[in-house]
């Protein structure tokens, strides 16, 4: 698949990470995806995805058009048609807030079709990019319709999470939360509601999600892995704790991802992102 990203204008850049289009036939059409601290936004304009949660309480979806993802505090798995044309959206932890009208935590570990969020919205972007718009003129069309969607003042505490999470997106969630409650002069259940609100997960969860993703982007599965030193560069203290953390948020115990990311290395030209993983 091709890969084509960039980060949106100003003000959108303050609450997404980039916006992308994937193209093409997929190298591995099932794919793992741990948690990371993003949310997301698919728009579909290829054949139906079909989408299974690690929870196996949860029945699987196949989504044909368009989806929501608020952050996922555990791994989900995502089969992609076998031509891909996807257009979508890296928000920060927070930064779905702003463009849509319903508490993060419904959108928390779940997939939620964009028509039902933003109405009538899928036919409008699918009619402006029609079948043959280049990636460049695919994500100008997307870049609009977030731009027409952010809200003109933002929602109540959305600054404090903003402020704290930024902190923990530049310290990889090593600042203690006392500290940010601290900084901020609020108790520690004013932010952890704020950000119940407005990620759908509290400041610690979103702590351990960066870590985590700091930990698993230092992987260089080409050389030697000390998963001690990495683990302990990245905050983990506790090797037991850091071992079951990352069978949680895998499914693989460190050596068996080593041996995935050797025998499936990344594809060229696509970010430097190594937490998906081909699931078979």
């Amino acid at each position: 698949m091709e890969y084509v990203g960039r980060v949106p204008a100003p003000p959108l850049d303050l609450f997404i990470d980039d916006i992308y289009c994937l193209t093409g036939v997929p190298r591995h059409r099932r794919t793992n995806v741990p948690p990371m601290p993003s949310a997301h936004l698919f728009v579909n304009l290829g054949g139906p995805a079909r989408l299974w949660d690690s929870d196996p309480s949860v029945l699987p979806e196949v989504l044909t058009d368009g989806w929501f993802m608020g952050v996922w505090t555990r791994r989900f798995l995502v089969e992609y048609p076998t031509w891909v044309r996807l257009v979508g959206v890296h928000f920060k932890p927070w930064g779905i807030s702003p463009f849509v009208d319903m508490p993060a935590t419904e959108l928390r570990d779940r997939w939620v079709p964009v028509d039902a969020v933003w109405q009538r919205s899928l036919d409008r972007i699918r009619n402006q990019v029609g079948d043959t718009a280049s990636a460049t003129e695919t994500l100008r069309v997307l870049e609009e319709e977030l731009r027409s969607r952010l809200a003109e003042a933002p929602s109540r505490g959305l600054d404090l999470v903003q402020h704290a999470g930024r902190r923990l997106e530049t310290s990889h969630g090593a600042v203690p939360i006392g500290a940010l409650t601290d900084a901020a002069g609020v108790s520690g259940n004013h932010l952890a509601t704020q950000f119940k609100s407005h990620v759908g997960v509290t400041p610690k969860r979103v702590a351990r999600i960066y870590r985590f993703a700091r930990l698993i982007l230092s992987v260089d599965a080409r050389r030697p892995v000390d998963w001690s030193e990495l683990a302990q560069t990245a905050g983990y203290f506790d090797q037991a704790h850091f071992s079951r953390e990352f069978k949680d948020f895998t499914g693989h115990t460190p050596t068996e991802y080593l041996a995935l990311r050797r025998r499936f290395p990344a594809e060229q030209g696509f970010p430097p992102d190594s937490g998906p993983m081909p699931a078979d």
